[in-house]
């Protein structure tokens, strides 16, 4: 059982919904796929954002999601799971409750206590910056990144977050072995620019 809180009411729900085990992956990412929201024109004209936060307010989309991200972790037998900031911070620690693996955050410069290694990289317009805790679980372990969209590619010198955290990770010695999301926007090719494999349950032009 998942204890999920709700991004529109803030309540706890209990994630205590199973399937049968007669439904197919491709069911499970059926209802995935209907329950994500989209909106046109968001942030700006011409761009349809499509928003995760419509799969969590639906439990048994939500359970979907659940059972196909855990399920396609467990097979790489993974040693701790890291999100990215910030919707890898609402997928990686469900992954990491139900596979029983600590979680570890990436997050925006300036935003963890205590010793941090940082890695910069470039955006579209201008620099960010990625850092994570320097005594971290995920040194020396066989890691999985998570995040909920892998998009990059307006330009061919933008690095992206996703590749970013992989750099981050690997100067905190820890062996990133996979990534996993769940909306990849295959027109962009980000994939291309990644140094470790990637999954993704979603695939939009």
């Amino acid at each position: 059982m998942v204890i999920l809180r709700t991004p529109k009411r803030g309540h706890l729900v209990k994630l205590n919904f199973a399937f049968s085990g007669m439904e197919t992956d491709l069911q499970k990412i059926a209802l995935v796929k209907n329950a994500i929201g989209c909106y046109p024109d968001f942030p700006k004209p011409g761009i349809l954002f499509r928003d995760i936060f419509g799969i969590l307010s639906d439990v048994v989309a939500t359970r979907a999601l659940l059972d196909l991200l855990v399920d396609h972790t467990r097979s790489l037998a993974v040693d701790v799971i890291v999100g990215l900031d910030a919707r890898g911070f609402i997928l990686g620690p469900l992954i990491a409750a139900e596979l029983s693996k600590p979680f570890v955050p990436v997050r925006k410069k300036g935003k963890l206590p205590g010793q941090v290694i940082s890695q910069s990289y470039k955006l579209e317009y201008g620099e960010d910056t990625l850092e994570v805790q320097r005594n971290n679980p995920s040194t020396g372990k066989r890691v999985l990144i998570v995040d909920d969209l892998l998009a990059t590619g307006v330009c061919d010198n933008v690095l992206g977050t996703m590749e970013a955290a992989i750099q981050l990770l690997k100067s905190a010695d820890a062996g990133v072995i996979h990534c996993l999301v769940v909306m990849e926007l295959t027109s962009l090719n980000g994939r291309a620019k990644l140094s470790a494999p990637v999954h993704s349950l979603l695939q939009f032009d």
